[in-house]
This record gives C-alpha cells, structure tokens and sequence, in this order.
C-alpha cells in the first residue's frame, strides 16, 4: 500500500493507494472514525457497480448507513441536487460527530464535499474516487464545489477532507474515454512539474503497459499535488499551477453545455492552446507544443476545438476565478516539467487563446 500525509496547519490527512481496498474499507475507515452514522453520496453508476461491496463492508463493523443516490454527469453540479443531498442527509438526522461518505468521480467529490462543509457547519468526509481523474486530482486537496449558470466551480469552499482512500483496481470498469479523461489530468502534472512523469507517458507501448505502473503513476500525481497544497492551500500562489489548461478548459466545458467534451479533454485542449500561443510569443521553449500535442494524441486526447464562439469564452474567462481587479493570472510552461504564473491584464488574454 502506498501512503501520502497532506500536512496543512489546520488539519493533516492521509492518502491510501492500494488495489481492493474497497472491499475492506469497513475495517478501514473503522480505524479513524469512532462512530456509528456513515452518509454514503454517490451516483447510480457507481451504485450499480460499488454499491453491494461498499454497504456489506461497512455493515461488517456495524455502521449505520443512508446512501443518496444522484444522477450521473456533470449537470449534478447543481443547487437542485445540493438541496436533495442536503435534505436526504438532514433526513438521516446526522450529527457533525458523524461522517459522510463520497464515492464516485470528480462530480460526486465536489458536491458531497462541499454538501459535508455546509451541512452543520462542517461534517467530516472521506473521499472514495472511482475514476483516474477524481483519484489523481480532484479528490485531493479540499476544493468542494457547483457549477452556477455563469461558470464551473463558482460556488464553493476549501474543505479537507478526513483521508483518501484509493482504489486503483476501480479503474478496470472505466471506458477507454473515461481512462484517457483522467490521463488529461496526469499529463498536466507531467508538463507543469515532472518531466519523468511526461517521458513515461510517451514511452508507455500500450493501456496494459500503463496499466501495470498505474499504482505508481497515481501515487506520483497525488504526491505533486499534495505537496503543492501544502504550500498554497487556498489557491492564491503556486497551486494556480494546477490550473494548467484549465482556463480555456472550463471555458470550452461551459459553451458545449458539459456535453460534448469531458473535462479531461477540455484540459488537453486549453493545454495545447496556451502553450501554441505561448511558444509563438517566445515564453515556451520550442518544439514544446509539438511535443505536448504528441502525447494528448497518444491518449486519444483532442487538441483543437471547432466552432468556438470567441466572445463567450473571454466572457467566461473574465470570470475566472484567477481573474482578479482585471488582471488574470495564466499557467505557462517554459518547457516540459516547469510550469509558472504568469500574471497578465485580462486584455491582453486574446494573445493566449489565438489558435483556438
């Protein structure tokens, strides 16, 4: 089993990595939580496929357990589901000395998250991710949150979470598209801080190559982002860093409605896009972008976009949470494996998203 300890002033927590530990995540969270009330957030996919093993594990030690159960996709991002979740919780009559359970990809963290820092004024959650993408990112480091009309992730908090628990073996029920949405994440990681990272990934000769260093590349991804949070917990220096591609990402996830691209992909795109541009304007070493496009395609990862309607992506990203008193601070790359901050007028973003 692999471990990582986010140490944070206000509250440190573990990270576990090691296939099947769900069927024994009982025994598991039994060692860190003393209580009796286990609120289960999940969506109907994962039910499906998770459902029976989570409940007979934690009913092995004798927890009692409510499982809410929301749609899948990122639509569940919303106030209307945040109210049900919230209500159905209430319902169970759970006490902030209990504890609540996510269970699911990136949209199921981010809401139950963010449910678990509201509800009560805060009950303490475990995060439980089932896709590469929510494993290696989103379900580290305490960033809980919905999407309003206006923008993804505009309504949210900073909310750690109890420990991680990772289940690599989880990702054999993935599709393909599903898989490489996640890899989007991973090859960020590599371009921003680890240039080994990157060099694997082109050197991977198939999935089931990946497949077995998988354990290691999640540790890797998890690792970099944990120590970053350490640093920077509340998004206002070097964890921006993470956000590489994700500037003109959300922009693209928005204007398609959340339906035709992932957010991985969304990422590989702003990725390709912000660095084109930034290699054309001197800042990135050349042959940069060839490179990082090389690999995007690898994962069968698109790196252009049609039909964008150029004023409501600056739109959108004048709303950008980076963005403040009109200046927007971007994430660059000088080459792969180092990332920085560039901070910018917000006029002058035209300049980064010309090749859309």
């Amino acid at each position: 089993m692999h471990s990582i300890t986010v140490n944070l002033t206000s509250n440190n927590y573990p990270i576990y990595i090691d296939s099947g530990l769900l069927e024994h995540i009982g025994d598991q969270i039994k060692k860190i939580y003393k209580g009796k009330k286990i609120a289960i957030i999940t969506d109907s996919n994962v039910d499906k496929l998770y459902g029976n093993i989570l409940e007979t594990s934690l009913s092995k030690e004798n927890f009692i357990i409510k499982k809410v159960v929301i749609a899948p996709g990122e639509k569940s991002k919303s106030f209307d589901t945040l109210k049900y979740v919230s209500e159905e919780i209430l319902g169970f009559e759970i006490t902030r000395g209990d504890l609540i359970l996510t269970v699911g990809g990136g949209v199921v963290g981010d809401l139950g998250g963010f449910a678990a820092s509201i509800l009560l004024r805060g009950i303490s959650f475990i995060q439980i991710p089932t896709t590469l993408l929510a494993q290696i990112d989103s379900s580290v480091g305490g960033k809980v949150a919905i999407n309003s009309a206006k923008g993804k992730n505009l309504i949210g908090s900073f909310y750690q979470p109890k420990a991680v628990f990772i289940d690599p073996s989880l990702l054999k029920t993935l599709s393909e598209r599903q898989f490489n949405d996640g890899l989007g994440e991973v090859i960020k990681y590599g371009a921003i801080k680890d240039e080994n990272l990157f060099s694997n990934l082109l050197q991977y000769e198939s999935k089931e190559d990946l497949l077995k260093n998988i354990d290691e590349i999640i540790y890797t991804c998890c690792n970099i982002k944990a120590r970053i949070v350490e640093q920077d917990e509340k998004d206002l220096g070097e964890r921006m860093l993470l956000n590489f591609g994700h500037t003109i990402g959300h922009g693209i996830e928005k204007q398609f409605n959340y339906e035709t691209f992932t957010h991985g992909e969304s990422v590989s795109i702003g990725m390709c896009i912000i660095t084109k541009n930034s290699e054309r304007l001197g800042i990135t070493e050349k042959g940069t972008s060839e490179l990082l496009e090389k690999l995007v395609k690898k994962y069968n990862l698109p790196c252009t976009v049609p039909d964008m309607n150029m004023e409501q992506m600056l739109k959108a990203i004048k709303l950008d949470k980076k963005n403040i008193n009109d200046a927007l601070n971007i994430i660059l790359i000088k080459k792969i494996g180092c990332g920085f901050i560039k901070n910018i007028a917000a006029s002058d973003i035209k300049k980064y998203i010309q090749c859309l």
